[in-house]
């Protein structure tokens, strides 16, 4: 044996080497915690409410918190699939209220006072209006979906003033009322909407091929393209959805009422789409899930519950809602950096044997 082949037999193994699987263990658990951060967030600021309010845990008071966030989380769930295929669909709040005043009008006017008819109606009209968005959005070669969505957010808006004469319209059916208001013992019937609707968005997302291609357009449009997603078609199909969305909001916010107003869903839009972001998804396409959709949903119903409990003015829940954001968009931020550095630490050491057996 040479005193070169000696050496290099006593030699230690190199420092890399014997630190890189510590670091990547290291990296893995860092990077678990950081996409837990919406269920860490949540359980913070319910703690946090807890120790402030002693109403906060009640069973009356936790209802409340689910009904507070069924009208963002219905909007939220539509806007995942949006988001998902890095769009945005900025109309949701105004198309809230174009649905329920035009189906206040077929009541009044056409004295249509069958809820079985008024909710298809609602959900009709607001996936019309998202139809058109994707249209605009895919036929009109438009460069961006914020284009078409913002305008269809100021003719909804217009629409539903024009025709209600800028005046609430009362007068719900009972099944809309019971929708927006009752409960079954202490949980609202709305919440039991939005568990409905999350397993239909679920099994969309994970069991049907529409979903896989609505993942695959987000991860790489012209790549899902060139394997044969139709993806004008799958584009144009998730507007359609987000505004039906919208139109199921507008049963609640009219149910909760009892009413029509062209004011309804104000700003509602940034709401849900903080819900979306806050849960974890990617505001460039292509990751977000439905848990962590309604994890963010319930993370704005318990500030803005929380902060009334406590008396404090509503103007800083808009202060609240936009540390939220930040907050998650810097953690979607640091998950990124931490998936790039877990992949290049596991190629490292995917590579040290290879060059062991060379040497």
């Amino acid at each position: 044996m040479t005193a070169t082949t000696q050496r290099r037999t006593d030699a230690p193994p190199p420092a890399s080497g014997g630190g890189a699987p510590g670091r990547s263990r290291g990296l893995h658990a860092a990077l678990t915690v950081v996409r837990l951060g919406p269920v860490l967030l949540l359980g913070l600021i319910v703690a946090i409410m807890a120790a402030l309010s002693p109403v906060f845990l009640t069973a009356v008071n936790l209802g409340n918190v689910g009904l507070e966030a069924t009208v963002v989380a219905i909007l939220a769930l539509g806007q995942l699939l949006v988001i998902l295929t890095a769009g945005i669909d900025l109309s949701v709040g105004s198309v809230i209220a174009m649905s329920s005043v035009i189906a206040a009008l077929w009541i009044r006017d056409l004295d249509l006072v069958s809820g079985w008819l008024v909710i298809p109606s609602m959900i009709l009209v607001g996936g019309l209006a998202g139809g058109v968005n994707g249209t605009l959005f895919v036929k009109g070669k438009l460069p961006h979906p914020f284009l078409p969505t913002l305008a269809m957010l100021m003719v909804a808006r217009g629409v539903a003033l024009i025709v209600s004469e800028g005046q609430p319209i009362t007068g719900m059916p009972e099944s809309v009322t019971a929708l927006g208001s009752e409960r079954i013992g202490q949980v609202p019937l709305s919440v039991l909407l939005v568990a409905g609707l999350a397993v239909v968005v679920g099994v969309i997302l994970k069991r049907i091929t529409w979903g896989q291609w609505i993942y695959a357009i987000g991860g790489n449009r012209e790549a899902a393209r060139r394997v044969g997603v139709p993806v004008d078609r799958v584009l144009i199909s998730v507007y359609v959805f987000s505004g039906m969305c919208a139109g199921t909001a507008a049963i609640v916010v009219s149910g909760q009422t009892n009413s029509a107003y062209p004011t309804a869903g104000n700003l509602m839009e940034l709401s849900a789409i903080a819900a979306v972001i806050i849960g974890g998804a990617s505001f460039f396409g292509g990751r977000g899930t439905v848990i962590g959709t309604l994890v963010g949903a319930l993370i704005l119903g318990v500030i803005q519950n929380g902060l009334n409990l406590l008396n404090v003015q509503s103007s800083w829940q808009y202060v609240a809602l936009g540390t939220a954001v930040v907050i998650a968009v810097e953690m979607d931020v640091l998950r990124s950096r931490l998936e790039t550095r877990l992949r290049t630490v596991r190629t490292e050491e995917s590579e040290e044997p290879e060059v062991s057996r060379h040497e």
